[in-house]
């Protein structure tokens, strides 16, 4: 199985899909990930091996996701601080579909009524990962650069903050805004900033996981 950093950087969304179901197999190892996952971030996400209705709408059909045979549903305990969890722990959970062979889409357009899942009391659906066999790879998209996103008085860069800078690069955001900041202090401590926008939230949970991956010695 490749490892975490490989499937981050051979990962890129997928928005049309094969039409092939995931083998019961993946599926058990999707759902075991997702119990695990659930219990570290205090989540309820979901998976759904039959996506049903979710990507019903012509948008949708338009650009691929319609063809998703399988949803992920992110849903947690309504907080402050669940849309972040939420892309932390459901970016784990796209890394490890891409370790099985599988490619993903977090995808903020969908059916919220027809997604098989279930939201308990005080919960909150904030995003569904489509997921399945592509009928691609996905391909590279337009990305802001290194200076575009560090703030920090220093020019002596450690190895580990630009790897881990690079791999924050590559993570998936809202309509490709990439609006955070990365910032490196004096102490080799850094700081995540969010400069606002739809989903950042989410986003900045999936770039924090991405720099981590990256700067890991």
């Amino acid at each position: 199985m490749k490892t975490l950093k490989e499937a981050l950087l051979e990962r890129h969304s997928v928005r049309q899909y094969q039409d092939k179901k995931i083998e019961s197999e993946k599926c058990e190892l999707l759902r075991q990930k997702v119990e695990e996952l659930n219990k570290e971030g205090n989540l309820h996400m979901q998976f759904a091996e039959d996506a049903g209705d979710t990507f019903n709408r012509l948008l949708n059909k338009f650009m691929g996701l319609g063809s998703a045979p399988g949803v992920i549903a992110c849903i947690g305990e309504d907080s402050d601080d669940l849309e972040e969890r939420v892309g932390y722990y459901g970016q784990k959970l796209v890394l490890y579909a891409q370790q099985l062979g599988l490619n993903t889409c977090w995808a903020g357009t969908y059916q919220p009524k027809n997604v098989p899942a279930e939201i308990g009391k005080g919960e909150k659906l904030v995003l569904v990962i489509a997921i399945g066999y592509g009928v691609n790879g996905g391909r590279e998209r337009k990305s802001k650069t290194f200076e575009d996103v560090v703030v920090t008085k220093r020019t002596d860069y450690p190895d580990w903050f630009k790897e881990g800078v690079k791999c924050a690069l590559l993570a998936p955001t809202a309509m490709n805004q990439q609006k955070f900041e990365i910032r490196l202090n004096d102490d080799d401590t850094v700081e995540f900033i969010d400069k606002g926008g739809i989903h950042s939230k989410t986003d900045l949970g999936i770039v924090k996981l991405n720099f981590e991956i990256g700067a890991e010695k």
